[in-house]
């Protein structure tokens, strides 16, 4: 591997870091969501400066490194939006994911630490051509999509949501299925997918295989990826399917058209969320009734009865080991399959 830069986890689909390219500075109307760039750090080590590298782990920086990145957008309801489209003449960034989300930060958390800011040095190039994440992406036939699935779903980020899907993915994996798991939509971290590899799932993965660095895009774009990312996982034959859809689907990374295509193989919803009233915004929005409530709206039994009156579901707190029981019960009932440990 070459050590001259630093690669972010949105390059894991490429080549970049094994074969030789060059950089060269493009004027903006070139540019493009999914581009691949290298930007100069410009601000000193930090704790919370870490980039995040294409096996998943965190590395830190100091000024003065290069990291490449991908061009996106970022739109955080809890943490931080930009996109490169804001980019200035000065040509400053932010890092807005560990993965190496590059854009224009337009707003940010006062609860969130410092980010990584850098400034464009240019594109990766080859033969005079810009490199982007499509580049390296195969497209498969279409293949059709039966598999049962277990969604995920969330109030906002950070409500809990790939925890939960850690929890369910083993508990299927213990009763001896073969298990898919995905995040569908989202900003492209690959800690999160590799959660459910961590925990035995036969095969991950999320919108970055496909060519996107976050899911916000044209909704005609996404349907296109969203239709690749389905074929992939109907190849594993996997006996159920893991599906996470990132951050909120009020959001605008396109979650409702994954929910709306996924609806019919849908056989138990788990919402994650951050308190009762969100759990019912949320369903009014999307007419989507959870079968079980979990994140901080069940962590006390005050948060759970209210989910309970106000909107009449469950609410389970699954990091509870005792709860394991009644979950079990919920997904035998709604899928069919036996979970007593193999």
């Amino acid at each position: 591997m070459d050590h001259k830069y630093i690669y972010a986890s949105l390059t894991r689909i490429s080549d970049l870091a094994e074969k030789e390219f060059q950089t060269k500075v493009l004027p903006r109307d070139q540019w493009q969501t999914g581009d691949y760039v290298i930007c100069e750090i410009l601000n000193e080590g930090g704790e919370s400066l870490k980039i995040e590298l294409p096996n998943g782990r965190m590395r830190g920086v100091i000024a003065g490194e290069f990291v490449v990145g991908a061009l996106g957008e970022r739109y955080a309801t809890l943490e931080a939006t930009g996109s490169w489209r804001n980019v200035a003449d000065d040509l400053k960034m932010t890092v807005l994911t560990g993965a190496g989300l590059m854009g224009k930060l337009t707003s940010k958390s006062m609860f969130l630490p410092k980010m990584i800011q850098t400034i464009y040095r240019g594109h990766a190039v080859r033969d005079g051509r810009k490199l982007r994440m499509d580049d390296f992406v195969e497209t498969i036939p279409k293949i059709p999509f039966n598999t049962p699935v277990i969604l995920f779903v969330g109030t906002s980020m950070s409500a809990g949501k790939t925890t939960s899907a850690r929890i369910v993915t083993n508990i299927f994996k213990q009763a001896g299925y073969k298990v898919v798991g995905a995040k569908l939509t989202g900003a492209g971290r690959f800690k999160d997918i590799l959660a459910f590899k961590d925990v035995g799932a036969d095969g991950i993965l999320d919108f970055v295989d496909v060519g996107l660095p976050s899911s916000i895009c044209p909704a005609e774009v996404y349907q296109e990826k969203l239709e690749q990312m389905l074929s992939r996982m109907a190849s594993e034959n996997a006996d159920v399917a893991i599906v996470e859809i990132g951050a909120s689907p009020l959001e605008p990374y396109n979650g409702d058209i994954a929910i709306n295509v996924l609806r019919e193989h849908i056989k138990c919803t788990i919402l994650s969320a951050s308190d009762p009233y969100a759990v019912h915004g949320l369903m009014k929005a999307f007419e989507l009734v959870p079968d079980i409530v979990t994140g901080v709206a069940s962590n006390t039994l005050a948060g759970a009865r209210m989910v309970k009156e106000l909107c009449g579901v469950k609410a389970l707190n699954l990091m509870d080991s005792t709860t394991t029981h009644e979950l079990k019960k919920i997904l035998t009932a709604k899928t069919g399959m036996s979970l007593q440990v193999k």
